[in-house]
């Protein structure tokens, strides 16, 4: 959400940031919206200014005895009067706050300009991005090789976009989560939650996910929505709260399933897992003093590329540009991991993780704030989420990166206590 205050004394600013994400300019509608209520707020004030005053007359005068009759109509009609202000002044509160919170973070000025993803920038390049020495299978040959992976079972259960893992495979992922978590909390100083999976409009819209991709959600029949992330619930706990600025940053993780309709994203990546309708991610969460969220960033996104190093799988960092950069994120980093199974085995990178700042465009939403102790004043801390990492691509990393040529699949090293000391994942009988 954005601040009118910035709006009012930076028109030009604030179309040119809309610029940048190629959207309109809207600071006049907005201002006209913002002048015509205060034009209605301080006509309200000088009309409760002169009841007062009436009311005040009228107890002089009934206390002489006097006729105050015309005086209490007046003070009558200024109370209706006053009334219908009050109720122009919220629509309008209501029309102001939706024009606020349809529009998207304010980009910070290192991010380069830019369309789509084709103009994203390369940071850094680690691990060398092998093909194996025999013709590489994507992941869906390799788990329903393995007969641990089937697509039709989840799509009799559920429909398309939906799998169901069995075996070795399905300890994977759980192998995979419980790494993250154990590195994440013991070494990072993350605090592990477990948050809910349905949440509240409210909470959706605390991060910026409602109104504006209610297509892309699911919504439950008795107004709660399930989580795209656990950025939602995660960022949400601070929501309405006065923060210690002593105890800040907060950091958090949580393993969630994820759901996302993703109505807008029809014939997009639909073989296989890369991009399903429930899917399970680590997720984590910062709750930042604003003088440090950039370094908490690049903080954050060293941390989601540290489990990619233990793993073993080569990846690069890519700064977000401008028409790639997500709506409620000031500046982005993707971590993309190499996937050789993946462009019919000539391979690709794919996105794991992406680690946003969005400043304090969340915390206006959610009213989350610090006590600021030189100031002594409240003010809006600044939220950062990214994927620490998201669970079944990473799986599908593994498999891709550690497929051997008999179709079996080599368990990195971190991951073996994890799966009963087993190296190897190989085809079940049934």
């Amino acid at each position: 959400m954005h601040d009118i205050r910035f709006i009012r004394n930076n028109p030009d600013g604030f179309d040119k940031a809309l610029a940048r994400r190629r959207i309109d300019p809207a600071a006049k509608d907005i201002l006209a919206i913002d002048e015509n209520r205060r034009q209605i707020q301080t006509a309200m004030q000088e009309k409760q200014q002169k009841r007062n005053a009436l009311s005040k007359d009228v107890g002089k005068i009934k206390s002489t005895g006097g006729d105050a009759s015309a005086l209490i109509d007046e003070v009558a009609d200024l109370k209706t009067s006053l009334a219908d202000m009050e109720e122009q002044d919220r629509a309008l509160a209501v029309q102001l706050d939706a024009m606020l919170m349809e529009y998207p973070n304010i980009l910070d000025d290192q991010v380069p300009d830019g369309s789509d993803e084709e103009d994203n920038l390369l940071i850094r390049s680690v691990g060398e991005p092998l093909l194996p020495s025999f013709p590489a299978k994507d992941h869906v040959a390799l788990g329903e090789g393995l007969n641990m992976m089937d697509f039709a079972l989840g799509a009799k259960l559920s429909g398309s976009r939906f799998v169901v893992l069995r075996g070795a495979l399905a300890r994977l992922e759980r192998a995979i989560a419980a790494f993250m978590l154990d590195t994440h909390t013991a070494e990072f100083g993350y605090v592990e939650h477990q948050p809910p999976f349905l949440v509240r409009g409210e909470t959706m819209a605390g991060t910026g996910q409602l109104p504006k991709f209610a297509e892309d959600l699911f919504h439950t029949t008795d107004d709660r929505w399930l989580i795209p992330t656990a950025e939602v619930p995660l960022t949400n706990l601070v929501a309405g709260e006065i923060l210690d600025e002593a105890n800040l940053p907060l950091r958090m993780t949580a393993y969630t399933p994820c759901f996302r309709a993703e109505a807008g994203a029809a014939g997009r990546d639909t073989r296989g897992m890369i991009r399903q309708h429930q899917f399970s991610k680590v997720e984590l969460v910062s709750i930042s003093h604003p003088d440090h969220s950039d370094e908490e960033l690049e903080r954050m996104t060293s941390c989601a590329e540290a489990i990619l190093n233990r793993l073993g799988l080569p990846y690069r960092v890519m700064k977000l540009c401008s028409g790639d950069t997500g709506f409620s994120a000031r500046t982005t980093y993707d971590i993309e991991v190499w996937l050789p199974g993946q462009d019919e085995g000539k391979g690709m990178y794919r996105e794991i993780s992406s680690c946003s700042n969005c400043g304090d465009f969340q915390a206006r939403r959610m009213r989350a704030r610090y006590k600021n102790e030189a100031s002594k004043t409240n003010e809006f801390v600044h939220t950062l989420n990214g994927s620490g990492l998201a669970v079944g691509r990473t799986m599908i990393a593994i498999m891709e990166n550690g497929q051997q040529e008999d179709g079996s699949i080599a368990i990195p090293d971190v991951l073996q206590p994890y799966m009963g000391g087993i190296k190897t994942i190989e085809r079940m009988s049934s």
